[in-house]
């Protein structure tokens, strides 16, 4: 039947010109026809007349009839054999949503990398004379810190475990697991300090970046566990990625520190300062509380700390000198705490260390110091700071100290203990 159509079609006497101009534009429209036709079960040729009932025209409305008629018959037999789809109403596509939560919450997408290889770092020590805690208790500290190898190396500030060779230092993990750590190496001037544990499988590891080039106003997110609360979040912007130690009043550093307002409290110490990249830039290490700043130590000082060790190891040279107790600097709320306590304090006393905890039977012990003492000379060397007994561990072998204690000052000399 198609094919006595198309015979017509081609023996009808039309013009052609005709069949240029008026055939040629009726075919567009051939599948919208069709889908019609055929797609309601309407009857052809009754729906055909009507198509073309203000065609006067008798031949031309005759072609178009048996034109359309063939086209129609053709496109149904492709529709059946699924050479093409007919759609008889408009497809409409409901537009994609995309949550802006999704879509803009970087922090959490940094956290959510980073979390895994977050640490709480314990330390319970029984053995220990606390000067704002005589009642016989525990003393209990704790900080923060964050692995850097598969093995169980994790890096810290060396304020959190200084003064514990004898304590029991446990890691706590982000899934809870706690393993028992060792201090392996500690640098008292840049306040780094590493520790290894003994994992059974391999465990999340954070990348070391680049802290040279940071910029102020770059987003970065501070992560700790202070109060031994895991995986604490805070985050804010680099106010200054080069504020030196002498701007801060910390003498004798001799080094430069990350400032930001991401808020670091206590127990936040040693945790990661991430940039967006997921990468370590910094290690927290300390809060001015009252102007709600806080700084970092760059991650390029610990990368130096971290390939000295290793050259430490390699030599099997890995002594270190013991004293056996932890030290404050001495500060005007600290200051005022030792007058209340002790009002004979001379007023000229207006720097130096205290000495807040002591470990039993340690150097520091036996030389007869005590909590509460401070420490005004080491070795003919005024003490402006508690890193000043920490450098002149590095340098002596015997530590002259002058200390007042009570109403009066005291020379004591302490001899450091060299530990595998």
């Amino acid at each position: 039947m198609a094919l006595k159509f198309m015979n017509f079609m081609f023996k009808c006497r039309i013009p052609k010109t005709y069949t240029i101009i008026k055939v040629t534009p009726l075919c567009c429209n051939y599948i919208h026809i069709s889908s019609k036709l055929f797609l309601s079960n309407a009857n052809l040729s009754k729906t055909m007349n009507e198509y073309f009932r203000h065609d006067h025209n008798h031949e031309s409305r005759n072609f178009k009839f048996y034109l359309y008629s063939t086209i129609s018959i053709l496109s149904y037999f492709l529709y059946k054999q699924n050479y093409f789809t007919i759609n008889i109403l408009p497809e409409v596509k409901a537009a994609t949503h995309q949550s802006i939560r999704n879509q803009y919450n970087f922090i959490a997408d940094v956290v959510e990398l980073a979390k895994s290889a977050v640490v709480c770092i314990e330390i319970n020590d029984t053995h220990r004379l606390d000067f704002f805690a005589w009642s016989g208790a525990p003393s209990m500290t704790n900080g923060s810190g964050f692995i850097i190898e598969e093995d169980g190396l994790i890096l810290t500030n060396a304020h959190v475990v200084i003064g514990h060779p004898q304590s029991a230092i446990q890691i706590k993990l982000a899934d809870g697991t706690v393993y028992p750590g060792k201090v392996e190496d500690i640098d008292v001037k840049t306040d780094l300090a590493s520790i290894r544990i003994k994992p059974k499988q391999k465990l999340s590891i954070l990348k070391l970046g680049n802290s040279n080039d940071l910029r102020p106003g770059e987003w970065v997110i501070a992560m700790g566990s202070p109060l031994t609360l895991s995986n604490t979040v805070t985050a804010g912007i680099v106010s200054s990625a080069y504020r030196t130690s002498s701007e801060l009043q910390l003498y004798g550093k001799d080094m430069h520190y990350i400032q930001t307002d991401a808020s670091i409290t206590f127990g936040n110490s040693g945790g990661p300062l991430i940039n967006l990249d997921g990468e370590v830039v910094g290690i927290n290490s300390m809060k001015v509380a009252q102007a709600g700043i806080s700084f970092a130590i760059p991650i390029e000082y610990a990368k130096v700390f971290l390939n000295r060790n290793k050259q430490r190891q390699s030599s099997k040279n890995v002594n270190k000198r013991y004293l056996g107790l932890t030290m404050l600097t001495l500060n005007h709320e600290i200051l005022r705490e030792l007058r209340y306590r002790n009002p004979y304090i001379p007023k000229d006393i207006t720097e130096g260390a205290v000495v807040w905890k002591v470990v039993i039977g340690s150097p520091a012990h036996k030389s007869g110091l005590m909590p509460g003492d401070i420490v005004i000379d080491i070795n003919g060397n005024r003490v402006k700071s508690s890193n000043a007994i920490y450098q002149a561990l590095e340098k002596a072998s015997i530590l002259n100290m002058k200390v007042y204690r009570g109403n009066g000052y005291l020379e004591l000399s302490v001899y450091p203990e060299d530990t595998e």
